[in-house]
């Protein structure tokens, strides 16, 4: 739905603001503009209004001149749900800025000596009718492991359970009201004396454990049963095998509280006083009357926020901004301690270190060795430690062979998903529950896909009218690369395009066969090619240059050795018979013929295929804005023709093409 001003075309106010942030911080400049608000400098009147940032060192300064000039104040502070790492820290990842805001003209959440706007929407009863939506929100988080920050590893262990959590914040937080160390000791004393002989768990702020901001505890503060934990477990893995939370303001208390624990409060958070914690120092009575937790999320996460979609430079809401920050913190948790690549062609190699070095770096390797944790799927076997790299499903506008860079690639620690003897990433992903909202989401991807009629490579092609089948089933046989991996390692008794030829018109001696030669084949780059005599006995019609996506819309079934091909066969409804074993197959949603993993024994829907190979698996580069994407993007930008193929590489493309009889000297 849109959101932004321009869309309801609303006229932008000024916005009187003495923060340096919103000048030099692009990203929130740009939130605040979308939402109808230009940052200005100069006093102002008293029908406008002044911004400050939250209650930081220098918001003073706007209060004082709003106060003085009688203008309104709208205090603004970053959204419950912020960005891979603290804005504090350094590199590119830190400097990319919120994924959302508190635009609040009611108060500041921090702030209890007045209502502010997540208050004010959940006293209202608007968040009744958000209630479902709600709960998906909040198992969507808990599924997919995001906090306000997320550099933490989802696979490092939680210590074990039994222990009683107490949080630390870091010094001088706003949300703190001046309370300091000795408040947090005596919280820490409280944790003790109500649970005698219980484990302490401390638990130290994000911001501390990276040396950015100094904490209230220390590790000498620590008596024999207490632990100080700033390892970069899970907050929601700690909130998990937690038996008790302690907290003062922190916003882990409020996750305990949409984890399922009643936390002990010992501030004025915005979600205490609801009935939903045990608070040790009450709000007035009547101000807040007893709210569910799904009402408190509705407020703080569906309601309040500015949500904000960096890839469509658009506000979003709420499962928009879940859906790019998790493409975010996908890579960052691939990639965060850096890569060693090995077995990645020269002219690959720029996109591989866009796509992979946002962290530590990437750097190539030239041999095999210990150290190396990316390789390129077919030189794999020398590393064998690597995750393995590949293009995705949805990879570009035009072929790999002839030098167009992938939007999408895969880094699977597994296996590989063409590879049936090994299990991969992506069978243990299709294998798995869907997460929460998964399947809708598949579902709206799926139906775009059709209607823009995108594939793998989207060729700029035309189909000519098929002739007529005389009534004839009509059944599209896939060419493929023969000495493509897939079919190397994939097929099943038939290895070949005549072979699949073969067997079609074995079994099927009445139906309408249409082969598809595969386009790097006809491109005259890599081998598969069928004689024109064994064509002209064997398939009744031959469909080159051919757009696959429009043919499909015309046949009744499609009959493949590994061919992806019979991937979005499905995905458009239509049956497929498979004679290897693709990733697609043993699913229960083809007619295998050959055999496929017994290991795949799992029974997704079409949707969950979908999301497992088009969401969850892949990686997505945007090439408009350089940024990790979700899948939608993706398909948004292959349906506009954007590319990440540059004037070089269209330069090596076209000296590549008239050296086709000689492509054996770059495929070595």
């Amino acid at each position: 739905m849109p959101t932004t001003s321009e869309a309801a075309g609303t006229e932008t106010r000024r916005l009187f603001v003495y923060n340096g942030g919103f000048w030099t911080k692009p990203r929130i400049h740009r939130i605040m503009c979308l939402a109808g608000w230009r940052p200005s400098f100069g006093l102002p009147h008293t029908d406008d209004t002044v911004g400050v940032w939250g209650a930081s060192p220098t918001a003073w300064r706007g209060r004082a001149i709003a106060a003085r000039c009688g203008a309104s104040l709208l205090t603004v502070e970053d959204a419950f749900l912020r960005s891979v790492l603290p804005g504090r820290g350094s590199g590119a990842v830190a400097r990319r800025g919120p994924i959302g805001l508190l635009i609040d003209p009611a108060g500041l959440h921090s702030d209890p000596s007045r209502p502010s706007l997540i208050e004010k929407i959940v006293s209202s009863g608007a968040t009744t009718t958000l209630r479902d939506q709600a709960s998906d929100g909040i198992a969507r988080l808990q599924a997919l492991d995001l906090s306000k920050y997320n550099a933490h590893r989802p696979d490092l262990p939680a210590p074990m359970p039994g222990y009683v959590l107490v949080v630390d914040q870091t010094r001088n937080d706003a949300s703190l009201i001046g309370a300091g160390r000795d408040e947090f000791l005596a919280m820490l004393n409280k944790a003790r004396d109500e649970n005698p002989g219980k484990r302490i768990l401390v638990r130290a702020h994000p911001e501390t454990s990276r040396g950015l901001r100094p904490g209230h505890f220390t590790p000498a503060d620590m008596q024999s049963r207490d632990e100080f934990n700033d390892s970069e477990v899970s907050p929601w893995r700690l909130l998990q095998n937690a038996e008790a939370v302690y907290a003062m303001s922190s916003q882990l208390g409020y996750e305990a509280i949409l984890a399922g624990h009643r936390p002990r409060i010992f501030g004025l958070p915005f979600y205490a006083g609801w009935g939903l914690s045990d608070d040790e120092t009450p709000f007035p009575e009547g101000r807040r009357a007893p709210a569910t937790k799904e009402d408190l999320f509705a407020a703080s996460h569906l309601l309040a926020p500015t949500w904000y979609d960096p890839c469509r430079d658009q506000l979003t809401d709420f499962n928009g901004a879940v859906d790019q920050l998790e493409a975010e913190v996908k890579a960052w948790r691939q990639d965060r301690d850096g890569h060693i690549a090995y077995g990645m062609r020269l002219w690959k190699r720029r996109f591989i270190t866009q796509t992979f070095g946002d962290s530590k770096g990437l750097r190539f390797a030239a041999k095999p060795s210990a150290g190396v944790t990316l390789a390129w799927a077919s030189k794999a076997d020398d590393v064998p430690q690597a995750a393995r790299v590949e293009d995705g499903f949805l990879r570009s506008r035009g072929l790999g062979a002839t030098l167009i860079p992938p939007l999408s690639l895969i880094a699977d620690d597994l296996g590989i998903y063409y590879d049936p003897a090994k299990e991969s990433r992506l069978e243990r992903i299709i294998a798995s529950p869907l997460p929460p909202g998964a399947e809708q989401r598949a579902r709206r991807l799926v139906d775009t896909i059709h209607a823009t009629g995108l594939s793998k490579y989207n060729l700029s092609v035309t189909t000519m009218p098929l002739p007529d089948s005389g009534g004839r089933r009509r059944i599209l046989l896939p060419g493929q690369v023969e000495d493509d991996a897939s079919v190397l390692l994939g097929a099943g008794a038939e290895k070949t395009n005549l072979q699949l030829l073969q067997r079609v018109r074995r079994e099927n001696p009445n139906a309408y066969l249409i082969y598809k030669p595969h386009p790097d084949v006809e491109a005259g780059l890599r081998i598969g090619s069928v004689t024109a005599e064994d064509l002209k006995h064997l398939a009744d019609h031959v469909a080159r240059d051919s757009n696959p996506i429009s043919l499909l819309k015309h046949v009744d079934e499609v009959w493949t050795i590994t061919s992806t091909l019979g991937f979005e066969a499905l995905l458009r409804n239509v049956p497929v018979t498979v004679l290897g074993a693709p990733f697609y197959a043993g699913w229960g949603l083809t007619r295998d013929l050959g055999v496929p993993p017994e290991r795949r024994r799992a029974r997704p829907t079409l949707a969950a295929l979908a999301h497992a190979c088009l969401i969850a698996y892949p990686r997505y580069r945007d090439p408009v804005t350089g940024l990790p994407c979700p899948a939608e993007i993706a398909v948004q930008r292959l349906t506009e023709g954007a590319t990440r193929q540059g004037p070089d590489l269209r330069i090596l493309a076209k000296i590549q093409g008239a050296l086709a009889s000689y492509s054996w000297l770059w495929r070595r």
